[in-house]
């Protein structure tokens, strides 16, 4: 049988893990083409038609997480191939991140220990995609053009981040 003291720190990171979930990322392409939505850390990457969707499961802890969509892709059986834009290294599931150009949606989860979410829309390594990115408590981004308003445009450009309460649904949209 475990001490008090034991059994209290087992309550406390029982507690600590509890309060700490993974985030609902739901990425919908909406373009009139086909679109290789990729993300990192998490979920790798697939293939979506128009109207299609993808819904993927990011922990909690997740730090510098990405999610891009991918252009003129083609890949074979193995899941090798090539995309002209965002590419990650010839591969269908990306494990790197994308080549330039590429509209990134860029996220941290409750990081650390359980703390706030924060997610912001980056075009400092150009655009490829009109996206927009929300999360269910937080505010709307959108960015239709490279130069769009709600997108870090540039290393410096440090206030585009949006803080969102943890345990949040996001989405990620493409050509919206």
């Amino acid at each position: 049988m475990a001490s008090p003291a034991a059994s209290s720190v087992l309550f406390l990171l029982a507690a600590m893990i509890s309060c700490a979930s993974a985030a609902t990322f739901t990425i919908k392409n909406n373009c009139p083409y086909t679109v290789w939505p990729a993300a990192t850390p998490v979920g790798g990457g697939t293939q979506l038609n128009p109207g299609q969707t993808w819904t993927i499961s990011v922990p909690a802890g997740t730090k510098s997480g990405r999610v891009w969509g991918r252009t003129g892709c083609s890949f074979n059986s193995g899941g090798r191939g090539h995309c002209q834009t965002g590419d990650c290294g010839g591969a269908l599931s990306c494990t790197l991140s994308g080549q330039p150009p590429l509209t990134l949606a860029e996220f941290t989860i409750g990081y650390p220990n359980g703390g706030n979410d924060y997610y912001d829309i980056s075009v400092i390594d150009g655009y490829n995609l009109p996206m927009d990115f929300s999360c269910s408590t937080g505010m709307n981004l959108h960015c239709g053009g490279p130069r769009c308003p709600d997108a870090y445009l540039y290393p410096e450009d440090n206030k585009k981040t949006h803080g969102c309460r943890g345990n949040s649904n996001y989405k990620v949209t493409f050509c919206p």
